[in-house]
């Protein structure tokens, strides 16, 4: 992986320089700011910005998403310092929100699942098969996102600006091949400890599922108080959890999704031209971060493949009708109200 990850970074140092080129004609043209009477742009205040998110240095959305932004930023020249704070650095994503609400953490990369604690509704984003692939995502946020995400910002304050794909959650085991619901029932598979995330379990046929810590999970698949986990292959990958488990099911039931949120105390110390920086850059990072986790994710199921120890359940050897009908049907009786409103709005959406 270091040869795509150094032609990455070529990649993002040709982008900064682009981006350094536009904002700085931007600046230059019509004259100077004195003719103009635009006395804001004579000078861009600086502006420290700090990024914090639970993804480690390994992951695609470190080095392929808040890494890209922090060179694009700083090297557009408009007075920015971006600090970068992976690895849950500055807590956990519960303890980070508050943070983030009083202007603490700038920018933040969060799941769904952590945004619920707050904002319940937001939760059903991250139901299993709510989305029926990464496109639908996208455009359920370019198309329709609008009423969910200004509840959210409503009730807390906090502005979610876009999503960046961090890769389809399946299934890691260890000798457990599964290619139907029915295949989970017993199997104690680790799922994260939130109400959406042990919902999910149910909804997929998981009867046993375990919760415990994401510093605990290696040692829990070690000890075999589980036996497989739920996670993105690169996030599989990056936790080196592939070091005792030995099967992939590729049953993609959930986008995994992080939500950059920005809080309008971040807004506030913000100039026109830096704020419109930030969201050009957080939407334009959206498709190549996604290209980035593609790739990634690939290069990591090539070698699976190609690995005699470890075996690859391949979506054709899944019935995806028997995993997607029945978290349909669970979500449709589990959620009710706003929550159920939600939910069915972004079904609603599926071609």
């Amino acid at each position: 992986m270091g040869t795509a990850r150094s032609t990455r970074r070529g990649r993002i140092a040709a982008s900064v320089l682009a981006a350094s080129t536009l904002v700085l004609a931007a600046c230059s043209g019509g004259g100077t700011p004195e003719e103009t009477g635009d006395a804001g742009a004579a000078e861009n205040s600086p502006v420290t910005l700090t990024v914090a998110t639970s993804q480690n240095e390994e992951t695609p959305n470190y080095f392929c998403g808040v890494e890209l932004l922090k060179e694009r930023l700083e090297g557009a020249d408009v007075g920015f310092t971006v600090d970068l704070y992976p690895a849950s650095q500055l807590g956990p994503d519960a303890d980070r929100f508050p943070q983030v609400q009083a202007g603490d953490i700038d920018i933040d990369l969060q799941g769904a699942s952590a945004l619920s604690a707050t904002y319940e509704p937001i939760g059903v984003v991250d139901a299993a098969y709510a989305f029926n692939d990464v496109d639908h995502a996208f455009q359920w946020i370019d198309e329709s996102s609008e009423d969910l995400f200004t509840g959210f910002h409503e009730a807390t304050g906090v502005n979610i600006v876009d999503g960046w794909f961090f890769g389809n959650r399946t299934f890691t085991t260890k000798d457990v091949e599964v290619t139907s619901p029915d295949d989970l029932a017993g199997v104690p598979i680790r799922f994260p400890n939130s109400p959406i995330f042990l919902a999910n379990a149910e909804a997929l046929g998981v009867t046993n599922p375990v919760s415990v810590a994401v510093e605990e999970v290696y040692t829990a698949l070690q000890q075999g108080i589980a036996v497989g986990q739920e996670n993105p292959i690169v996030a599989t990958r990056s936790s080196s959890y592939d070091e005792v488990l030995n099967t992939a099911i590729l049953n993609d039931h959930q986008v995994g999704i992080h939500w950059i949120i920005v809080s309008d105390a971040t807004y506030e110390k913000m100039n026109e031209e830096q704020t419109a920086l930030l969201e050009e850059t957080i939407h334009e990072i959206r498709p190549e971060n996604r290209d980035c986790v593609d790739e990634s994710t690939e290069e990591i199921l090539d070698e699976y493949r190609a690995n005699d120890a470890f075996t690859v359940v391949e979506q054709d050897d899944i019935d995806m009708d028997a995993f997607i009908s029945k978290a349909e049907e669970f979500f449709q009786g589990y959620f009710t109200g706003e929550n159920l409103e939600a939910y069915q709005a972004i079904r609603d959406t599926a071609e």
